[in-house]
């Protein structure tokens, strides 16, 4: 029976896609191991930035799986029965890895949350025990003492009072209460801003994770004819 050339332009076709898929799973090896290579752990946010990685391109693997599956085993080449087999059960252990990412996803998130809380709470603090140093220094201070603080924010360019140091004093007091506000306001603003960032990628990546482990599922029932 003569081959029409509808068929061998078909048979081209899939073969293409074919060879496609396997370049696709190649470039997907190779992100794979500059992600893996990349790794600091002396940063906190390794964790959490690597799984974003493999879920923000775990399009590429699924679509080289797809196109290497596609036309079952119409016209494989031998050595292609073992390839398939190896593929097959791989898109279960990618599957397993996907889905233990999403609880993972979700702790690495709360606990660095946690720390960058701290981080700013302590970076705060320690403005604010400068502040209530100034502000205590500046409660046993002398009127002589208030003079010449304000001789010398004369001569830095600062134009003060200095024949009337209680003024001074009130201002400067004044002054601390209003800064030891504003690092407060801004310490709960940086606070809920890298929260929301951290909840945001946390929920986009875990989502993301997830569809990419039903997916691989769904390409591992689909190929138990290579198995």
């Amino acid at each position: 029976m003569a081959v029409s050339p509808d068929d061998t332009n078909e048979n081209r076709s899939i073969y293409r896609l074919r060879w496609i898929g396997y370049g696709l799973l190649v470039f997907a090896l190779i992100d794979a191991i500059q992600i893996l290579a990349s790794i600091r752990t002396s940063d906190p946010t390794w964790g959490l930035q690597t799984v974003g990685q493999f879920v923000e391109r775990v399009v590429v693997p699924l679509l080289g799986f797809a196109l290497v599956f596609f036309g079952e085993f119409y016209d494989r080449k031998p050595f292609e029965k073992i390839v398939l087999w190896i593929l097959s059960w791989l898109c279960l252990l990618l599957a397993f890895l996907f889905l233990v990412m999403v609880p993972s996803v979700g702790l690495q998130a709360s606990t660095l949350s946690a720390r960058t809380d701290l981080q700013v709470s302590q970076r705060v603090d320690q403005q604010l025990v400068q502040l209530q140093q100034l502000e205590d220094q500046l409660n046993r201070s002398t009127p002589q003492d208030i003079k010449k603080l304000a001789d010398q924010l004369n001569t830095l360019g600062l134009s003060v009072d200095a024949k009337n140091p209680g003024a001074l004093k009130t201002q400067i007091q004044s002054r601390i209460k209003t800064l030891r506000d504003q690092l407060q306001a801004q310490a709960q603003g940086a606070k809920a801003s890298q929260s929301a960032g951290l909840i945001k990628n946390a929920v986009k990546w875990a989502l993301g994770a997830l569809v990419a482990c039903a997916l691989f599922v769904y390409l591992w029932i689909s190929s138990n004819w290579a198995r």
